[in-house]
């Protein structure tokens, strides 16, 4: 036996199968629950797939309806308002990538950099606040302020301006739903940022200022690069979700700026499918969602490992 080979340090001996059971056995109880719901709310409702190839009807339920093959897919990419409101979710889903997806890692930045811990807990709490709140109190929120009795348009009149009825101009829509989002989740979206930041060395950050480096030059090499893994984790989910924008904030505003602005696609297989009893053709237009949606969280993940992260998954 070789010198190296007589000094290597023996490992920790590998356990079997049934002791690691016995030993863990208490968190596997506690994960069951969770099991339990995944399984029932998110796999069980896949069997429902089936019925974009079919003309379901629910009176003779799933297994004695017609099957049309891709006949609703096709009569799916022939739609105007399919493709309208394809558009609309593409164009909502850039904008607020471009301006909801920043806000949560600035707002992260900016509460670190916080000294007082008490005023730091203060902050976050006002910020979380906003994401228990239902779509309808947010929208009414946003209306007694911008709307065209709202505290805004109270006061252009007073001083003699003109008013500006932001919630129900179609053509500042969008603006509009990116800010309701901003407000609403931003602050929630901080915790995931606020965790990879206490994961930062701190002694890093004692060598740098002793080099004197500033607090820019500090968050430029040391809080960004830190950060790098999860704001690039965080932009694959975001992309995986580019075609899901949402839902009860839509269909709540749709009837003020008209169904040409406000029809996404989750809308669309609301209104045109279940609304209208053509539940193969709303389960059509979600499938197609859900194999896009797979392609785009693949696509962005090969790019994550272009640049040299781990993404959502390695294989």
């Amino acid at each position: 036996m070789s010198t190296a080979a007589q000094k290597r340090p023996a490992g920790p001996a590998r356990l079997d199968r049934r002791t690691r059971l016995r030993r863990d056995k208490s968190l596997l109880l506690m994960t069951i629950p969770a099991v339990v719901l995944l399984l029932v709310f998110n796999y069980a409702p896949l069997f429902g797939i089936v019925t974009a190839f079919q003309e379901y009807d629910p009176l003779v339920g799933v297994w004695h309806s017609e099957w049309v093959g891709f006949d609703q897919f096709r009569q799916l990419f022939g739609d105007p308002a399919f493709w309208a409101s394809m558009k609309n979710t593409l164009y909502l889903s850039f904008v607020q990538l471009i301006l909801f997806f920043p806000i949560p890692i600035a707002l992260a930045l900016l509460l670190n950099s916080v000294i007082s811990e008490r005023i730091r807990n203060f902050f976050q709490s006002v910020v979380y606040l906003p994401h228990f709140f239902s779509w309808v109190l947010a929208v009414t929120i946003f209306q007694q302020m911008l709307g065209g009795a709202g505290v805004l348009n109270q006061f252009l009149r007073q001083h003699d301006i003109g008013t500006w009825d932001i919630m129900t101009n179609p053509h500042t829509f969008a603006l509009l739903v990116t800010s309701q989002a901003i407000w609403k989740e931003a602050g929630w979206g901080i915790i995931v940022f606020l965790a990879a930041l206490s994961a930062i060395n701190s002694e890093l950050y004692e060598a740098a200022a002793a080099d004197g480096a500033g607090r820019f030059r500090r968050m430029w090499h040391i809080t960004l690069p830190g950060l790098r893994g999860v704001i690039v984790l965080m932009l694959v989910l975001r992309l995986g979700n580019a075609l899901s924008v949402g839902f009860e904030q839509f269909l709540i505003q749709r009837d003020a700026v008209g169904h040409e602005a406000a029809d996404v696609l989750d809308t669309f297989s609301f209104y045109y499918g279940i609304a209208t009893g053509g539940y193969s053709y709303g389960a059509a237009a979600g499938l197609f969602k859900s194999v896009v949606s797979l392609l785009l969280i693949w696509g962005a993940n090969k790019l994550a490992h272009a640049f040299g992260e781990d993404g959502l998954y390695r294989t």
